[in-house]
């Protein structure tokens, strides 16, 4: 639910060019405004089928380990990383997401990715894996990770490193209750589709905010944003950047 007057316009992804499916050419194509490039072909349109398989972990690894990911050096800013675990679902290849407790003190009942601070001595990578074996009992080594995303610096004073993480077929979720209230599974094939961004302009900000309609919800970012540059970058081989995409004001506390 938006409070009054802070949209002023909506538009749904299918509406921007560089959302429609197109065939892959050869080379490299710009999105003037957006920052969009396409990488060499891999996968050659955004399908809207996503087996979980090996076929779609070597594409995947070859968008993510092409893409030059860059990091946010500050001082100001506290280090966070976050985890995109793919999974097998009933629907194919998936992506887990979870819901905040309304207990926590900061960001209560807000969608997330599994993840938290870096602690001192540890790496992006270590972090996000041992975030996601507290939050939702998964437990995998380095050896299960794709490559990082940009870092994705929040209003609210964290730069969040994004850890791309193949899980493998089987695996058994188990929501942390001191911090999870509940854990989605999100479909590839829904994140894939036309209208599941959504970009909207506010009041208080000239940067283009967006959000997901996944897991039955509007998710906004600064998870919004991660997993956007996730569907960009690992599913359709897009060099995208998503710095410049916006929070809503109440997220930015």
């Amino acid at each position: 639910m938006f409070r009054k007057g802070a949209l002023i316009w909506v538009k749904r992804a299918a509406e921007f060019s560089l959302h429609a499916p197109r065939t892959r050419t050869q080379g490299v194509r710009t999105y003037s405004g957006y920052g969009i490039q396409t990488l060499p072909p891999v996968i050659e349109s955004p399908a809207m089928s996503y087996p979980y398989g090996d076929v779609l972990r070597r594409q995947m690894y070859a968008n993510v380990s092409g893409f030059a990911d860059r990091r946010v050096e500050s001082d100001d800013l506290t280090h966070a990383a976050v985890a995109l675990t793919v999974v097998d679902s009933e629907h194919g290849a998936a992506f887990l997401l979870t819901r905040r407790t309304s207990r926590l003190r900061a960001h209560s009942g807000q969608f997330a990715l599994p993840g938290g601070r870096v602690d001192a001595g540890e790496t992006s990578i270590q972090a996000a894996l041992r975030e996601m074996h507290e939050e939702v009992g998964v437990e995998l080594g380095e050896d299960a990770v794709l490559g990082l995303l940009d870092d994705y610096p929040t209003r609210s004073g964290y730069r969040i490193t994004p850890v791309v993480v193949w899980a493998g077929s089987a695996v058994d979720v188990e929501a942390n209750p001191g911090e999870v209230a509940k854990i989605h599974t999100v479909p590839l094939a829904q994140l894939a589709r036309d209208d599941t961004p959504e970009f909207a302009s506010i009041p208080e900000s000239d940067r283009p905010l967006i959000r997901l309609n996944i897991a039955d919800a509007k998710v906004h970012a600064p998870t919004a944003a991660v997993i956007y540059q996730f569907r960009e970058v690992a599913l359709f081989g897009r060099n995208a950047r998503v710095d410049h995409l916006e929070q809503p004001v109440w997220a930015w506390r």
